[in-house]
């Protein structure tokens, strides 16, 4: 290298670092700080590039994902039927609010939307003063839901931990219990229904 010309980047690092008794008081002041300034940008840089994913995200969809299976989920719950009347809500909610095309068949699609309703529960919120019967319910849905590539048999969307809760008023004109009253099952499954599909939405 030509005498008193500035070494190279790569030589640069390779020069020893002067000693801190070498150095004016006015080096050593400075020299601390721009340590930790730089410790503190490789940190940053560090962070940025070790992304993780948490439970209800997703990566965006491929453009060609046009139709989207939504078979029966499986219920793990002691609600009589609440997978078959869940698919069907969250299969009108699809229709209604993009424009994906809908099937129950996996195997006309391009990707596939699976579910397991894990638990239904419910809770007593007030009671009626005359009758002593309950007058409001907290019902409370967990569920595990996926929604598979079928090109790319790769999971876009994922949450194992799904949970609705919402309140609701009961019939106090039939003797049938929450679970057993058809219409308030299906009031249930599209309330759920539209708060799943608000969520892959909003991850894509």
């Amino acid at each position: 290298m030509p005498i008193g010309r500035d070494p190279s980047p790569v030589t640069r690092r390779l020069v020893k670092a002067p000693s801190r008794d070498t150095l004016s008081p006015r080096e050593r002041a400075v020299t601390p700080t721009c340590e930790v300034a730089a410790f503190c940008f490789l940190l940053s840089a560090f962070c940025l590039s070790c992304g993780y994913q948490v439970a209800g995200r997703g990566e965006r969809l491929p453009p060609d994902i046009k139709t989207i299976a939504v078979p029966i989920f499986v219920n793990q719950s002691q609600t009589f039927r609440i997978e078959q009347k869940l698919a069907a809500a969250i299969g009108h909610e699809f229709l209604e609010r993009t424009k994906f095309q809908i099937t129950t068949n996996p195997a006309a699609a391009d990707a596939v939307l699976k579910g397991t309703v894990k638990d239904v529960r419910r809770g007593v919120v007030t009671y009626d003063l005359t009758t002593g019967r309950a007058s409001s319910l907290q019902i409370q849905v967990m569920a595990d839901v996926q929604l598979e590539d079928l090109h790319s048999k790769k999971v876009v969307y994922a949450n194992p931990n799904f949970v609705f809760r919402e309140e609701y008023q009961v019939n106090q004109v039939t003797s049938q219990l929450f679970e057993e009253d058809q219409a308030a099952l299906d009031r249930l499954s599209r309330d759920v229904a539209r708060t799943l599909v608000t969520e892959l939405l909003e991850n894509f």
